[in-house]
């Protein structure tokens, strides 16, 4: 499903530049959870963009269902992440003006979906999270756990072909982390990919293959 070959990319910062994936080679069958776990600098954020296709490479190949994306362009780039990818993020992304239903339709909207479509997988996906009986809260009514459940269901909502987590838990008390944690993991049993970023060694070990990132080089 993904495979990432030889894959380095560097950015200008100041008169000095910096190296944030050296070489990186990376394959995820369909359907595993992998996790990615480095600490800040390490390079996550680089490689999370390069995953999600809202960055490419400066150099190397990355192979995304046979699709070759270090040669797409940016409309083409675009098409991928709304059709294939769904994102989960640390600080959950919600519009803050629009309610829980709202939220997971914005992305369904972006596909050309009608409006009572849009509204019928937002519910259903909703409730698959456990958010039955909130759908018309917006964020500010809703607890850390239930915002990043509203982001879920948004994730999953156009039935990706990958879920990046990108330090899903970062923003939760330990006991929700665990139920996002559990809910991940569930997502994955039901034949869900999921790659999850994390600098935390605990959460990454939930996963059923980690690999480590240090300094941009990969290891696994």
């Amino acid at each position: 499903m993904i495979d990432i070959k030889n894959v380095s990319k560097s950015y200008l910062m100041g008169d000095t530049v910096v190296k944030a994936l050296d070489d990186v080679s990376f394959h995820v069958e369909e359907k595993e959870f992998v996790s990615i776990v480095g600490p800040s600098g390490s390079g996550k954020s680089t490689l999370m963009n390069i995953l999600g296709c809202l960055d490419i490479p400066d150099s190397g190949s990355y192979s995304f269902n046979n699709i070759e994306v270090e040669k797409a362009k940016d409309n083409a780039l675009a098409e991928i992440r709304n059709k294939n990818v769904g994102f989960i993020f640390q600080n959950f992304n919600l519009l803050p003006k629009l309610n829980a239903i709202e939220n997971v339709e914005v992305p369904l909207l972006y596909r050309g979906l009608g409006p009572k479509d849009c509204r019928r997988i937002a519910l259903e996906y909703l409730e698959k999270v456990g958010l039955k009986g909130r759908e018309k809260h917006r964020p500010n009514q809703l607890s850390g756990g239930q915002q990043q459940r509203v982001a879920i269901a948004r994730a999953l909502a156009g039935k990706p072909n990958l879920i990046l987590a990108d330090e899903p838990t970062g923003a939760l008390d330990s006991k929700t982390s665990i139920e996002i944690l559990q809910l991940i993991k569930e997502l994955n049993q039901q034949g869900h990919t999921i790659i999850l970023i994390t600098h935390d060694n605990n959460i990454a070990s939930q996963a059923a293959r980690v690999v480590k990132i240090i300094d941009g080089k990969l290891y696994k």
